[in-house]
């Protein structure tokens, strides 16, 4: 009897402890609810914007090297100066140039004189030719009268009729040197043309911002030697996230808060939207300029911006953690008799402080789940957590 009542006593606590165990598979076990949080949607006025980082850059930047390669001979300005549009800032080596210059200046003078003694050569021929015929014309008539030999006539003509041709001859030879001339001087310009070439000078009004080489080093044509930047179009080349950028137009208001002095606020504008994204990092370009620039800002400053789209009233909003992606479609997780059913929503708008507009697919007071302890599937138990 005594051994009877141990076993139904061993019996009761085997089953007790199955109990427990099924119990506590059920309360906290793999089969026991998920435990979600939840959130309801709401209506309200939400303020869109857009965040990205960015770097202060020059809109209008200008690298200042030689056309042609020699020995930089002197630069005038250093890094932080200002310079004038025109202003020679330095200058290259000309070797023979100048050497050639004043013998290309010779050549136009020798042209030049060339062309005055063809020209007087022209005029005396221009006189005797004159002369002549007015003596053939007369010794014509004198032959006519038998006054004089046809000899003398002959003479007289052929006197004239070689004038003519030293007359043709001069006027090639002034023609020739008139074409020396213009060659001597498309010479003599193409060897100034070539110093110019060796003079750096200043495309704009301007701040000097780079130095790259010094006076005494060999520069190739086209290697910069001085960068010059507009300072009155200094702006903010942002990145901002591709996703939501198509809603930024040019004109919108921004925040800039530059990294030197993150608790002052700068007002600013989007004054472009560049055509160029990053596939890599999935961002876009968007440049922003200042409303006033301030004093000393220097180039390549980090920036935080933040651009404010368009204000949107009463609209039905949930937190954004609430978004979900499944099966190609956006939604939201709703608990509805304590299981997880999943919805598809269509989204608009999203605000910095992590709300989101909702478009169609919820009704204003429903609650969606923002959060769970586990990957939520279709039909799954749900238990909300009690705060």
């Amino acid at each position: 009897m005594k051994s009877r009542n141990k076993r139904l006593l061993y019996t009761l606590l085997f089953l007790l402890a199955v109990a427990a165990a099924v119990g506590l598979i059920l309360v906290k076990g793999p089969l026991a609810p998920v435990t979600v949080e939840t959130a309801q949607a709401r209506r309200g006025d939400l303020h869109p914007a857009r965040f990205g980082v960015g770097t202060v850059e020059a809109r209008y930047r200008y690298d200042l090297g030689p056309n042609r390669s020699g020995r930089l001979l002197a630069l005038s300005v250093d890094h932080g100066d200002r310079v004038r549009k025109g202003q020679v800032l330095g200058t290259l080596d000309p070797v023979d140039l100048d050497e050639r210059l004043r013998a290309a200046e010779m050549a136009v003078q020798k042209a030049r004189l060339a062309i005055d003694g063809a020209r007087a050569r022209l005029d005396e021929l221009e006189t005797r030719l004159a002369l002549a015929e007015k003596e053939a014309g007369r010794y014509r008539e004198l032959g006519r009268k038998k006054q004089v030999s046809q000899d003398q006539v002959d003479a007289k003509v052929t006197e004239s009729r070689a004038l003519k041709d030293q007359l043709r001859a001069a006027r090639a030879d002034l023609e020739a040197a008139r074409r020396e001339l213009e060659r001597a001087r498309a010479e003599r310009d193409a060897v100034r043309a070539q110093i110019e070439d060796l003079r750096l000078v200043s495309p704009v009004d301007g701040l000097v911002v780079e130095r790259k080489v010094e006076p005494g080093s060999v520069v190739m044509a086209g290697t910069p030697v001085l960068v010059i930047v507009d300072p009155a179009s200094l702006w903010v080349r942002t990145r901002i996230d591709q996703k939501g950028s198509g809603a930024l137009t040019v004109g919108l208001s921004a925040e800039i808060r530059l990294r030197e002095a993150p608790d002052r606020l700068l007002p600013g504008r989007v004054a472009r939207l560049e055509l160029v994204a990053d596939s890599l990092t999935e961002e876009r370009w968007v440049d922003v300029a200042f409303e006033a620039i301030p004093g000393g800002l220097a180039v390549g400053t980090l920036a935080n911006v933040t651009i404010r789209l368009p204000e949107v009233k009463g609209a039905l909003w949930i937190p954004a953690a609430a978004l979900q992606w499944r099966k190609g479609r956006t939604g939201v997780w709703l608990l509805d008799g304590g299981r997880a059913t999943f919805r598809a929503v269509q989204v608009g708008v999203r605000t910095l402080d992590g709300k989101v507009q909702i478009l169609e697919g919820l009704a204003e007071g429903e609650a969606v789940i923002t959060y769970s302890r586990r990957a939520l599937e279709e039909g799954m138990k749900l238990k909300e957590a009690r705060s």
